[in-house]
């Protein structure tokens, strides 16, 4: 068997999360010849591109795809691979860096190198000595690896946790994977992994994580938190919530929803309340609600923006 790993728009924790299988990797090198993992060894592009198509058995790409480099490698990786695995929240569903489709690249250069962009942002093609320099263009927009090319199969997370990775890899060697296109994680949500108590769903103020000090024991939502766990994907165990920090739902949405952003806000309108009756609410009174909640973006999008039904912000020219 012949794997690849790949690595595009990323933090590179899901590099870290395949070495953090520890000795299960062993396991995996008895059967398979790692033959494309440009963070870990010395391959060049032009190493698969002379390969022939589906060479590859099983390629895992993470990161989502920001510049044309990264495009070329999605098609041509998806072209010598017979199985290609989404790997980790950003190839996805964008994540984090999928909140730049709130600026466009214009926008993004001007904020990194200042005003002055045309002294400072380095030229697409700069002649040296041994010939040209080609920079990879940078796209206004970014991309999921599906919304690029075909994905067979999807391992969520942020990094994709160590026993999710760990039972795809006992499905490929046992050539037991599931129909493509499926996830590779439990159906259920986060809250059914969650070992905190839930009472009573109806909270009245909201609070950031450094607002306020939690119960432990008591469901984060409950006491004004916002946890994406009842709209997210588990297979996490619940680690986040372990340590008094809410979900933010880098599993991805739950099969019952396409959309874990919206989900997540028509869940939160059923449970955000005054002591008046629902529905008798002044345009105050509720403009006040609303207004607890900061960074609704960065809240229920953070990894989902570029597969949303919003996909990236308008900007007007």
């Amino acid at each position: 068997m012949k794997i690849a790993f790949y690595w595009a728009a990323s933090c590179g924790g899901c590099e870290i999360a395949v070495l953090d299988l520890n000795e299960k990797i062993l396991d995996l090198v008895k059967v398979a010849d790692i033959v494309f993992w440009p963070v870990a060894m010395d391959v060049k592009y032009k190493d698969v591109e002379a390969m022939p198509e589906g060479h590859i058995d099983v390629t895992f790409f993470n990161g989502s795809v920001r510049n044309s480099e990264q495009e070329h490698m999605a098609h041509l990786l998806r072209s010598r691979s017979k199985i290609l695995i989404a790997f980790g929240a950003c190839a996805h569903e964008g994540s984090v860096p999928g909140l730049a489709n709130l600026s466009d690249a214009g926008e993004i250069l001007k904020k990194v190198y200042g005003e002055e962009r045309d002294a400072t942002v380095p030229a697409p093609i700069t002649t040296v000595p041994e010939g040209e320099l080609k920079v990879p263009q940078f796209y206004d927009t970014v991309r999921t690896l599906w919304q690029v090319v075909e994905v067979d199969y999807y391992l969520p997370g942020c990094p994709p946790p160590v026993k999710l990775i760990a039972a795809a890899i006992d499905a490929i060697v046992k050539g037991e994977l599931p129909p493509k296109g499926s996830v590779l994680a439990p159906l259920p949500s986060v809250c059914d992994e969650c070992p905190r108590t839930r009472e009573h769903k109806k909270i009245k103020s909201i609070y950031r994580v450094h607002e306020k000090v939690p119960d432990p024991e008591r469901c984060l939502m409950e006491q004004g938190i916002i946890c994406m766990g009842m709209a997210t994907r588990s297979g996490c165990g619940a680690q986040c919530l372990k340590v008094d920090m809410p979900c933010t739902g880098c599993g991805g949405a739950t099969p019952n929803q396409s959309d874990v952003g919206t989900g997540m806000m028509t869940a939160l309108a059923s449970i955000l309340c005054l002591d008046a009756e629902p529905g008798k609410y002044t345009d105050e009174e509720f403009d006040r609600l609303i207004s607890q909640i900061k960074d609704p973006v960065g809240i229920f999008y953070m990894y989902s923006l570029p597969s949303s039904i919003l996909r990236r912000k308008v900007i007007g020219k």
